[in-house]
This record gives structure tokens, sequence and C-alpha cells, in this order.
């Protein structure tokens, strides 16, 4: 008689390969799970990046330094890090290509809004079905080191112009996380640099922001300038931005890995209808009333109307 003797079923790696299937199901693209603790290698690097003022105005940046690098201050118990990533890459562009640009990411509607409802979705899924799992969502408005935790997790490398890529599908995506206080079967596998020797985005950046391989002076770059800087934009910019009024894709655009993007197909982020059509002269003489009607539910009204109308002056030729 042949005995068969099975070995128990591993729970940690059932649960997060449930969390990781349900996570496929509500559209996200990738998602990695690191074990919640001090990003050690982290630590040193922001701090010279804050001290250096590489943040600008962005004052926020300074504040909670210890919860940035230690999610475990951040959620009671926290035992996981379930990072997650939502692809926004689109073919769509501006009919007019004198009219000042938008970033692809604010086509649709506010990607914070769409993440976070999904991510609620997903802590009630695990509730369901794992049990009482205690835990909060995340989307780039608390203090969450998002790309180290994503490259703990395996789904990428920061690359040189600090975004996360992968490579099978580019860094068109979106980041955010659950953290929470259940115990899961770790990705322990991060993925190798390859960027090698390319230094395009380097070379392409107008305003000089990436100042080094893996170091971008916030304070140059062109997204910060259009959205999260409330001050008048510096005069040290006038022709550097490339035309653009909100945001900036250039160092993305040029990245040979973006060759891999695919067309997402979340429906929230398909553009408002009259977005794509509006030429130059539509923009330099926007109202605040089609501002509101165009921009309604958008990540642009993330510096309103007197911002992007500031944005939008700015790169107007000198005469």
């Amino acid at each position: 008689m042949v005995l068969l003797i099975f070995a128990p079923v591993n729970q940690q790696s059932v649960y997060s390969q449930l969390i990781k299937d349900e996570a496929k199901k509500l559209g996200f693209m990738f998602c990695g799970i690191a074990k919640a603790e001090f990003l050690e290698e982290e630590a040193p690097r922001l701090e010279k990046w804050l001290n250096n003022n590489m943040h600008g105005e962005m004052q926020y940046m300074e504040n909670h330094f210890d919860k940035r690098l230690d999610p475990r201050l951040l959620v009671d118990g926290a035992k996981s890090v379930v990072s997650l990533a939502l692809n926004y890459y689109t073919d769509n562009t501006q009919t007019d290509p004198t009219a000042p640009k938008i970033s692809k990411y604010a086509y649709g509607i506010d990607y914070h809004t769409v993440i976070k409802d999904k991510l609620k979705q997903l802590l009630q899924i695990i509730n369901d079905k794992i049990g009482e799992v205690g835990g909060r969502a995340f989307v780039d408005s608390a203090p969450v080191l998002d790309k180290a935790w994503a490259q703990k997790s395996g789904m990428g490398w920061i690359g040189k112009n600090s975004n996360l890529i992968n490579k099978q599908s580019g860094s068109f995506f979106f980041l955010a996380e659950l953290i929470i206080d259940l115990e899961l079967e770790y990705d322990i596998e991060p993925t190798a640099d390859h960027c090698g020797t390319c230094t395009r985005c380097i070379d392409a950046c107008p305003t000089e922001a990436i100042v080094g391989p893996y170091v971008v002076d916030g304070s140059k770059c062109i997204s910060y300038l259009t959205i999260e800087l409330k001050n008048e934009i510096p005069q040290e910019f006038k022709g550097k931005m490339d035309n653009w009024m909100f945001g900036c894709d250039i160092c993305q655009d040029v990245c040979p890995w973006n060759k891999f993007s695919i067309l997402h197909n979340e429906p929230a982020f398909q553009p408002h209808p009259e977005l794509l059509g509006l030429n130059n002269k539509d923009l330099e003489d926007i109202t605040e009333d089609v501002f509101q009607k165009v921009f309604k539910n958008s990540a642009v009204k993330r510096t309103k109307f007197n911002g992007l109308k500031r944005n939008i002056d700015f790169l107007k030729k000198v005469e």
C-alpha cells in the first residue's frame, strides 16, 4: 500500500493569489505584495533630496518623514503593502498640434477618484472572502513612497527619469496601495534595472529637471511648474516648457520601454468629448465656464481655472 502525504496548503500564498486575481478583475494591470517594513535604502536618498530643496514649494514633502519610510506608522498592525498599477496609456491626441498640451493621464476622470473606488472594492472583497482585515487605501495623497513599494514588490524598476518602468508595459500607469494587517506571501524578486546606458529621458527634458541618472529636481519639472507651483512660473523657464499647460509626458514619450505600452480599457479615462478638439485659440481664450464644463471631474481641476490660465499665458510667445 502506498501512503500519500499531502503538504498543508500555504494559506498566505492562497490569500495572495486571491488578492492578485481580484485586482485583475477590477482592471489593475499589475499587483505586487511586499512586507510592511522600514525602507532602509530610501531613507538617505529622501533626506538628501529634501536637503537639496528639490521639492520646491511642496512643503508637505518635509512632513511625516518617518511615516513615508515605514507603513507601520500609517496603519496600526500593518503587515503587507499591496501595490497596484492601473494603465492609462492612450493613442488619443489633441487635434491641434499648436495647442497647449495636457498630459495623457489627465484626459479623463481624475484618477484619484477612479482608483480609490477600485481600492475600496478590493478591500471589501478581501474582507468578504478572507475575513476581517484592517487597512487603508492610498492613492497619491498620503506619505507613501509608491514607486519604492512597487519596485520592492517586483512590478518594475525605477528608471533614470524616476518613473517606475515595467519591461512588458512601459511606464504609463498609476500606482496605488492597500496597506493591510494581514500576513501574505511576498514578492521578493526585485526587477533588475534595464535602463542600461540609455540617457534619452535626461537628454530630452527641456528644463533639465533630470539633473543626473535617477535624480529629478522637482522644482524644475514641468509637471511641478504647471500643477504644484502656486506662485508665478519663474522667467528662467520661458520658452523651455515645450508648450505643456498641464503636466508633461516627455520623459515617458522618449523612453524606449514605452514602445511596449498597451492601450488602457478603463472607460473613466476616456477623454471628455470636447477636450482633444480645443485648438490654440480656444485655450488662449478659455473662460471659467468652459473650464468647468470640459474639466469637470478631471485632475486638471487641481490647478484651478486661474492656475491653468497662468500656465497658458506663460506659454504665449512674446511678440
